[in-house]
């Protein structure tokens, strides 16, 4: 018959790796983009931010969602807000130029 030489929970366990990994990179990106989306934070202290996540990626993340993650989602709702009175503002320029 057939041999399976990759046992069943073997996949799984690949599948499981992969998925944390792709999640953790998903984390460090998210991080990464609120770092430079935070408008409090100086240049030298932005700097210092990513300078830790990538010398210590698991030890950066950590302190850095202990330390400023409660204010992550307040950051990506302002710039989606801003975002969206960006793009009210171009649709009513172009409506207001046709007429």
């Amino acid at each position: 018959m057939f041999h399976n030489s990759y046992p069943m929970f073997d996949i799984f366990a690949s599948t499981l790796y992969l998925v944390i990994m792709v999640l953790w990179i998903v984390l460090v990106f998210q991080i990464l983009i609120d770092i430079f989306r935070s408008h409090d934070l100086s240049g030298p202290a932005k700097a210092a931010w990513v300078a830790l996540i990538v010398i210590l990626p698991l030890v950066g993340c950590l302190i850095y969602l202990i330390l400023r993650g409660g204010s992550m989602h307040e950051r990506h709702a302002h710039a989606l807000q801003a975002q969206q009175q960006a793009f009210e503002d171009y649709i009513r320029k172009v409506a207001n130029s046709k007429e």
